[in-house]
């Protein structure tokens, strides 16, 4: 879980701390923050900093994967490859043997000082990685306070729940007990990768946290402090997590079902 200041608009500086990255490591699996190619208060510029999978900091990223046996996950916005000029807010992954495939961010953030919708479209779809350290589902940010989504991964044999934050630092509060919930909640781990640094007005708190199926802190850096955050997963955890609190066999489909069917009503209201 890389710990360290993306430059705002510069792809090839934040490429450059990626392979840094993988230097100063032997881990199989390297995760980048919320928006780490480019920045996150990118605004008006995100149209040409935005990336397809035949970008060219996609390819090098690819790359370094490929030479290296490691996998890469960052955060970036990502053009739609039907030239249609819509733009993600995405978490691409790329491996050794897989090629990149990105999550796109489900629940864009509107308030205070997020403006998410004026340049991103949503996601629709939950993605699930195979990994050398498990099976991993992503998140971005917002979409971890919503528990239907960690539930979704979790019910589908997730490992772990990754998330990829820009979450400034009045949030950290927040986030620092929402991802203990979604971790006991669904017995799965929970990683926290968050953007840290000042870009224009936000400033970004860091602290990076790989949280056990119990609610546990595996590993944690150090808040508005730089670094690689470091942990070993034993998915044997998971095992014993939910023999203590089984929540993923008492789930009652029934209320999900409930639950979708709520959201057909409400659509058919709006139409």
């Amino acid at each position: 879980m890389v710990q360290m200041q993306p430059k705002l608009g510069d792809k090839a500086h934040n490429i450059e701390i990626v392979e840094k990255a993988i230097g100063s490591t032997d881990a199989k699996v390297l995760i980048f923050p919320e928006m780490f190619l480019t920045g996150y208060t990118l605004r008006d510029r995100v149209q040409d900093m935005a990336e397809d999978m035949n970008g060219h900091s996609v390819k090098r990223l690819d790359e370094l994967s490929k030479e290296n046996g490691r996998w890469i996950i960052v955060g970036m916005p990502e053009k739609d490859d039907e030239k249609t000029g819509i733009i993600y807010n995405s978490a691409l992954l790329v491996g050794p043997d897989t090629e990149p495939v990105t999550y796109r961010k489900m629940v864009l953030a509107n308030f205070g000082p997020f403006e998410e919708n004026l340049y991103f479209a949503r996601g629709d779809e939950l993605q699930i990685f195979e990994t050398p350290v498990g099976k991993m589902g992503i998140t971005i940010c917002f979409d971890i306070f919503f528990p239907e989504i960690a539930k979704l991964y979790a019910l589908a044999g997730v490992d772990i729940v990754v998330c990829l934050s820009a979450s400034p630092s009045v949030t950290k509060e927040y986030f620092e007990k929402i991802i203990m919930a979604r971790a006991i909640e669904n017995t799965t781990f929970v990683a926290l990768v968050n953007l840290i640094g000042t870009e224009k007005n936000m400033t970004f708190w860091g602290g990076n946290q790989l949280i056990g199926p119990r609610g546990n802190v595996k590993a944690g850096g150090k808040a508005f402090v730089e670094g690689l955050v470091t942990a070993e997963i034993d998915l044997t955890e998971l095992e014993v997590a939910r023999q203590f609190r089984p929540t993923i066999r008492e789930t009652r489909f029934e209320i999900l079902e409930s639950l979708a069917d709520f959201a057909d009503d409400e659509g058919a209201e709006e139409e």
